[in-house]
């Protein structure tokens, strides 16, 4: 079920259960008091599972635990916790992941390399895990489990609303849900996942197959979203897959039965990198820039993101100001090639600049009263080639420096 609010944004209310997969959350007030802070999910038999995972060269522990050791095709539980991402953490950091890990395989008996893990919150300082792994001591498979929304609350830091996205569709006659849950506000910058996302479904498809998928679809979703142009220590996208669909076991991403599926979760973690965006720490503009003429789609992309995260055009975003020579300084700073005097800008409908001089039809009055819309769209073409790329991001306010300064107050 889904309501809009009134920034006609979508929220889920509602995800429908999916076999197999079992959700619980718990409050133990790690850091944040009076709120859950600690997801659990588990699988009723070996789940298959992929992952991508942060570029930092500083991993949280939870991040090469994941990376090192799980076996993605006997998956049986996943512990998030929130407030701490017990990253820059040495061997007691280590010790944690070790400890958290253990206490679940035990509790289910499974083999520890079958527990996934992720931390999300402050960096740098050491996480007591005592009473989450209590809580994961208490876990008894016939209590009544959470819901979607509690489990998207659970892993919430910064965030404003709990991001949640579903699709339900069909391989052969057997319906398949995806359900996928996402936390992200700031740290956000394209390179690999770039904040916790985790995706279910019940389709009978191989690990190879959906890491195959995972990685297609994260370079249009996850990778396609900036807020700030930082690069978290603990970005983790994971998607796990029941296999309780009655339908043949698929393998070959290009297996006509598979596309229907490919698409839906394309959406839906597209939908996830969004709603992101639209919580970014401060942010009062959704803005969409496509990038054309490049020489390639890469080219496309790396210019994209050079405007993306350029301070001075977010700010300039933020003060309403239609100031496209940001744009064009962010362009020229990108390093990759461009024709300065076949580069055209639009903002919104408005042709702004072309032929390496403002268009002679530009009214900045025009452009200055289309600024005050809550959702921007910028459309370049550099005049080089015919790579494209489309790159999602929000303005820089005032607001984006308090919630920082007082991050870890």
């Amino acid at each position: 079920m889904v309501n809009k609010s009134e920034s006609s944004q979508i929220i889920f209310e509602r995800l429908p259960d999916i076999d197999g997969i079992k959700t619980y959350t718990f409050e133990t007030n790690t850091k944040y008091k009076n709120r859950e802070d600690l997801l659990v999910v588990v699988f009723d038999k070996d789940a298959i599972a992929a992952g991508v995972y942060t570029s930092s060269l500083c991993p949280s522990a939870p991040v090469e635990w994941c990376k090192e050791n799980i076996n993605y095709d006997k998956i049986r539980g996943l512990v998030v916790n929130s407030g701490n991402s017990n990253a820059f953490t040495g061997k007691r950091g280590v010790q944690t992941v070790s400890n958290m890990v253990n206490s679940l395989a035990k509790n289910i008996n499974c083999n520890i390399e079958g527990i996934a893990i992720a931390s999300t919150g402050v960096i740098g300082e050491f996480l007591d895990e005592s009473s989450i792994v209590e809580a994961i001591e208490t876990i008894d498979l016939r209590m009544p489990t959470s819901t979607w929304i509690d489990a998207a609350k659970s892993i919430m830091t910064t965030d404003t609303f709990p991001k949640l996205a579903s699709k339900v569709c069909k391989i052969g006659n057997c319906e398949i849900i995806i359900n996928g849950i996402a936390k992200g506000s700031g740290m956000i910058a394209p390179d690999m996942a770039t904040m916790l996302s985790f995706m279910f479904t019940n389709a009978n498809i191989t690990h190879s197959l959906l890491q195959e998928i995972l990685r297609e679809t994260t370079n249009i979703s996850f990778n396609a979203i900036t807020v700030d142009g930082d690069t978290s220590t603990s970005d983790t996208f994971l998607a796990f897959s029941s296999n309780k669909a009655d339908h043949r076991l698929i393998k070959d991403i290009n297996d006509p039965l598979i596309q229907g599926f490919i698409n839906s979760f394309k959406e839906v973690a597209i939908n996830l990198a969004k709603q992101i965006v639209r919580d970014g720490e401060g942010a009062t503009k959704f803005v969409t820039i496509d990038l054309e003429g490049a020489i390639s789609n890469n080219s496309a992309n790396i210019i994209a993101k050079s405007i993306a995260n350029s301070p001075l055009f977010k700010t300039a975003i933020f003060g309403e100001d239609p100031n496209w020579g940001r744009i064009v300084m962010a362009i020229g700073k990108a390093g990759e090639p461009a024709s300065r005097d076949k580069v055209k800008i639009w903002i919104g409908n408005n042709l702004v600049a072309s032929e390496g001089v403002v268009d002679i039809n530009y009214k900045e009055d025009m452009v200055a009263d289309y600024m005050k819309n809550k959702n921007i769209n910028i459309k370049i073409d550099v005049g080089v080639g015919e790579g494209s790329g489309r790159i999602w991001t929000c303005d820089l306010s005032h607001q984006y420096i308090t919630i920082n300064a007082d991050y870890r107050s």
